[in-house]
């Protein structure tokens, strides 16, 4: 035995002081690796729609839904098992309307006790005992414990014991927090592993809500979109990811997000429109002061950077006030206003004294907000730019690619990097931005991320300027990078995967980003299953793009399916009429064997773990 394996085996001592405690930790974590895999999630672009985001979280894309009525479809009707489900949906809310119409007594709270119960201990099954006791709340963890593993044949006494348990809870008035505290460990076990591909912000006005959510959940990851980025780079302090969250928030109407949600003060860039723009409307002059205050600084930043090789993002110089126009690509267009009192066409992306004053202030509040602060810290502590986890890649974007197919150079700190090494490179300056003292470059790099056409993030030309000001929407074509085109091939999706790392023919590529046009008959699945997009258009602005309401992509031990969601109406309908988002499955790919814990990453670490212990036990027997 050389050195370094002695000096492991002394370390190991410390935690396993005898042979027979090594023995015991031998055989409880090959039980764990024989478990049935647990159950992941993955949920892309929730653009700040929260409410269908929390009911997607209560009824666990349908999930509950499915455990009740495998349960109870020969004993409950089918209007009480969508009441159960309801119930375990919002069980305070729910209990308090049936409160109110005198439908609650000592009978149904035994009903439903004995249900829930009954559910929970269903989707315990694939749990060890310990990992369901870690899940259980506190104030009823023994109480609980001792319910979940009732069996069916026990002696009258331990029946009767289990009943007097229930009854006493009833008696003390506490049944109603029973319940709630048995829901909330049912949505708990339906989900091992929570995945989140990118995009909690931007378009719909709470995700500072949907933020509170997921940094209560028990266990996730989250890949950054473009638009987290956009607010990661704000809070870093670079002024054009400012002025784009500004506008993006004005123009879908989530001044509130701003205001009431992050503290944030629209005030003095309100009166600033006002005055300067002569507009009336407080909105629209504070979204007209800030788009030019953003093309100002965007100008100012590719100038700094001619390695981003965005130079014909440069619009501002190239128009012509007197003819109304602007020229691009060298093809004059007309523009929709001639309406910029703050350009100076000497120097055209210049702030003024008065600009300058408004963007320090609203940097300042970007900076310093302690809960919008509390949320960036969330997306850096359980974000990064892509994940390898149980033989799939999660990346909410692209990896950019010339029209060849090759992977496409970005030449960063004068070194060039492509594929993987792209993704690592811009994770650590991702991160080196929310320091205490970033450097510019690192700064300048987080608005790159958001909007570069070589981004891993974006990977399209952003056409915001022409969006804005162009009469002509044959302009507003934003051309995608080629990966978008080659990624229905599997061959491609293949080399992607090999250049992470991943050789395993059931590996896949998990990608957000770009809406399915599932109304247009458009596929979420791709390159023959190696690919899914599941962008499903969460959000109510891309409702009627995609004709569904997102997607849910759910892998357990059984394989891969693909749940679509059609649009959710409101908490209170859902009360009232027990109205659930309704969740279309299909399978995706079918394991030709279960898959247990020890075919997971984390089962592969135990299996290393069990190798290292046997060597320990051979160390003490052989002493």
């Amino acid at each position: 035995m050389n050195r370094e394996n002695v000096k492991y085996l002394k370390l190991l001592k410390q935690n396993y002081a005898s042979s027979q405690s090594v023995i015991r930790e031998i055989i409880n974590l090959s039980a764990i690796t024989n478990l049935p895999k647990g159950t992941e999630f993955f949920l892309s672009d929730i653009h700040g729609e929260y409410e269908a985001f929390l009911h997607i979280m209560n009824n666990c894309s349908g999930v509950i839904k499915e455990k009740v009525d495998l349960i109870f479809t020969d004993t409950l009707s089918e209007f009480d098992r969508q009441e159960l489900c309801t119930l375990i949906y919002y069980p305070r809310e729910k209990m308090t309307m049936l409160a109110e119409t005198g439908k609650i007594d000592a009978g149904w709270y035994s009903m439903t006790l004995n249900y829930l119960i009954m559910l929970a201990r269903l989707l315990s099954q694939k749990y060890t005992r310990s990992k369901v006791r870690k899940a259980l709340p506190e104030d009823y963890a023994y109480i609980i414990d001792e319910l979940l593993h009732a069996q069916k044949n026990e002696d009258t006494n331990k029946v009767s014991y289990h009943r007097h348990i229930l009854q006493t809870i009833i008696d003390l008035e506490d049944a109603d927090e029973f319940i709630i505290a048995l829901s909330a460990l049912i949505k708990r076990l339906a989900v091992d592993h929570l995945h989140l591909v990118g995009d909690v912000f931007d378009r719909g006005g709470q995700a500072d809500r949907i933020m509170d959510l997921l940094m209560k959940y028990h266990s996730m990851d989250i890949e950054w979109g473009n638009h987290d980025i956009l607010w990661m780079g704000a809070v870093c302090g670079n002024d054009a990811c400012i002025c784009n969250v500004i506008r993006n928030n004005l123009k879908y109407g989530n001044v509130e997000i701003l205001e009431n949600g992050y503290g944030i003060s629209l005030r003095p860039l309100i009166i600033f429109g006002m005055n300067m723009y002569g507009i009336s409307d407080g909105i629209q002059a504070a979204l007209a002061a800030i788009k030019v205050m953003l093309f100002k600084v965007e100008g100012q930043l590719i100038k700094r950077h001619p390695e981003y090789e965005m130079d014909s993002r440069l619009l501002l110089e190239h128009i012509n006030l007197d003819r109304g126009s602007v020229t691009i690509d060298g093809v004059e267009t007309a523009l929709k206003t001639t309406l910029f009192p703050t350009l100076d066409m000497n120097d055209p992306y210049r702030l003024t004294d008065e600009e300058e004053e408004i963007l320090l202030k609203l940097r300042r509040s970007f900076v310093s907000g302690q809960r919008l602060n509390k949320h960036i810290k969330f997306l850096y502590d359980k974000g990064s730019m892509y994940n390898v986890y149980n033989r799939n890649l999660i990346y909410h974007g692209c990896v950019p690619v010339d029209e060849k197919g090759t992977f496409d150079m970005l030449s960063i700190d004068g070194k060039y990097y492509h594929g993987k090494a792209l993704f690592d490179i811009c994770d650590k300056k991702a991160r080196a931005a929310y320091t205490d003292n970033p450097s510019m470059d690192d700064v300048d790099f987080m608005w790159f991320l958001w909007g570069g056409e070589k981004s891993p993030l974006c990977g399209r030309m952003v056409k915001t300027f022409e969006r804005d000001y162009v009469e002509d929407k044959s302009f507003w074509k934003e051309p995608s990078n080629p990966y978008y085109s080659r990624y229905y091939d599997e061959s491609f999706c293949s080399q992607i995967l090999h250049e992470f790392g991943l050789y395993d023919v059931h590996s896949h590529i998990i990608n957000g980003h770009t809406p399915v046009h599932a109304v247009d008959g458009e596929n979420p699945v791709r390159a023959n299953g190696r690919l899914f997009v599941i962008d499903g258009g969460f959000c109510r602005a891309m409702n009627k793009t995609t004709g569904i309401a997102g997607y849910t992509l759910i892998f357990n031990s059984h394989g891969l399916r693909l749940m679509a969601h059609t649009p959710f109406t409101s908490v209170e309908d859902a009360l009232i009429n027990n109205t659930d988002i309704r969740s279309e499955s299909e399978v995706i790919e079918k394991e030709t064997y279960r898959m247990f814990v020890k075919d997971t990453d984390i089962g592969k670490q135990i299996l290393e773990d069990i190798a290292d212990l046997k060597m320990l036990l051979e160390n003490y027997r052989t002493l």
